[in-house]
């Protein structure tokens, strides 16, 4: 099968809807990834076939978590991932991608200016020196830290409601028992991504 033939596969089998350009899209944001990726090794996945399961698919298995998420940060989002998939998947989400790696970032201002993602702003610098302005409805983060080191680093970034979101593998009961006072582990989505044959989670964190 081709990469859009996967990705077309992939997008009926989590049953989402995606606007009408936004496939292309995607395969352009692949394309470019590889492109980079032979140069300055920013994911360890190389074949493309295997980016579009561990990476396009992963991300866009979060998308029906994100109800009433207007801004979104991605913290040490790397590529892009999720942020960048999610942006393009919802051009009315507002997504500020957090990245400390000078070359991942320039890759993703690249991104945005090639794909023309007026709703994508990339930050360069570490989460902890970020002045954000206006809180964010919800953070996300992929294979980021430690539950308790991700509240520590993006409290201060959500309000009273807001929400941080850590993408996982195996739902990690150790960290979830660990998650510091103040916050909760307010659920566990199990993400079956198609293609994928391991275990994957969303752990849902909120005040309380």
């Amino acid at each position: 099968m081709s990469q859009a033939e996967i990705l077309g596969a992939g997008i009926r089998a989590l049953g989402i809807a995606l606007p009408e350009t936004a496939a292309d899209q995607l395969l352009a944001y692949l394309a470019l990834m590889s492109k980079w990726n032979r140069v300055y090794n920013l994911t360890a996945v190389r074949d493309e076939a295997e980016m579009v399961t561990h990476h396009l698919l992963d991300s866009l298995a979060v998308l029906p978590h994100l109800d009433n998420v207007a801004r979104l940060a991605d913290v040490g989002s790397g590529a892009g991932l999720p942020g960048l998939v999610l942006a393009i998947a919802r051009p009315d989400l507002e997504v500020v991608s957090i990245e400390a790696s000078q070359k991942k970032a320039a890759f993703q201002q690249q991104a945005k200016i090639d794909l023309g993602l007026g709703n994508v702003s990339v930050h360069c610098g570490r989460v902890e020196a970020m002045e954000p302005g206006a809180q964010f409805d919800a953070v996300i983060s992929r294979a980021f830290s430690s539950l308790a080191e991700f509240v520590r680093l993006t409290d201060r970034l959500v309000g009273r409601e807001g929400r941080l979101l850590a993408m996982k593998g195996v739902a990690p009961a150790d960290e979830i028992a660990a998650v510091p006072p103040g916050w909760r582990a307010a659920a566990a989505h199990r993400l079956v991504v198609p293609g994928l044959d391991a275990q994957r989670h969303l752990i849902v964190l909120e005040r309380g």
